[in-house]
């Protein structure tokens, strides 16, 4: 809190060192740590060690470079729909946002903080994935770049404005946190989880087309394979963005 006094009166230069507090907070979170880092890390090997080869039933693909773009979706919920809504809806609860709005720095720029820093540990995430991919399984990189980045931060971005949004309508922290992973299952599950997209029946391959991560994973599995997604997987996650973004700010409560 009193970093958020003391904060510059210039807008960029206080967003510039809330955001650097925000980091140094969030790093300190041992869970934020695992969830965010190690155990996407660690089930990606797990995978890998239980690749013996291409398979049939997921495309001709081996296994870890099918849960590749899996495990970075399991990245990108974790952080967005489970931590952020906690920590947010927790500052509300505990009246720091609205101690914040009496001062110049504002509650607006502890929010833009708190979402460039989990938007730059979801990508350092990512690409913590693709180097264990790579180097311990020989999983090859994207093959379309672009593709694959845009993909991914139109994920992120959703999921975060997802996030924002269970952090406003949720009363308290724990609250947040129970809603947050009623949430993540779903969500994962049609990212293929449980199921590898490819082995899903069609029904369910339909479905998971229409939600945010299912769009993303087949976006992202296409972008890795060196093609370009089709159009309608990025107008879906654009769609979740714009939506869940102006919903967000619609209901968001200051105390």
């Amino acid at each position: 809190m009193t970093a958020y006094l003391m904060a510059p009166a210039r807008p960029r230069r206080a967003l510039a060192k809330l955001t650097l507090t925000e980091a140094k907070l969030l790093l300190r979170e041992p869970v934020t740590l695992l969830w965010g880092l190690a155990f996407p890390a660690a089930l990606l090997t797990v995978m890998g060690l239980a690749s013996s080869g291409a398979q049939s039933d997921v495309g001709g693909q081996r296994l870890v470079a099918v849960y590749e773009p899996i495990v970075i979706a399991f990245v990108t919920v974790a952080l967005a729909v489970q931590v952020l809504p906690t920590l947010l809806a927790g500052y509300r609860e505990r009246r720091v946002l609205r101690r914040l709005a009496t001062t110049p720095v504002g509650p607006a720029r502890v929010i833009a903080a708190q979402l460039a820093v989990n938007m730059a540990l979801a990508l350092a995430a990512t690409a913590g994935v693709l180097a264990v991919g790579r180097l311990a399984f020989g999983v090859a990189l994207p093959g379309q770049f672009a593709a694959f980045l845009i993909t991914d931060v139109l994920a992120v971005t959703a999921m975060l404005a997802l996030g924002v949004l269970i952090a406003a309508l949720a009363p308290t922290a724990r609250a947040a946190g129970g809603i947050g992973t009623l949430l993540f299952f779903p969500l994962m599950f049609f990212a293929g989880l449980w199921i590898p997209r490819a082995m899903m029946p069609a029904t369910l391959r339909h479905i998971g087309d229409c939600t945010p991560l299912g769009a993303a994973v087949q976006s992202l599995q296409d972008s890795m394979r060196g093609y370009w997604p089709h159009p309608a997987a990025l107008a879906v996650l654009a769609a979740y963005t714009i939506v869940l973004t102006v919903a967000a700010v619609r209901f968001f409560r200051w105390d």
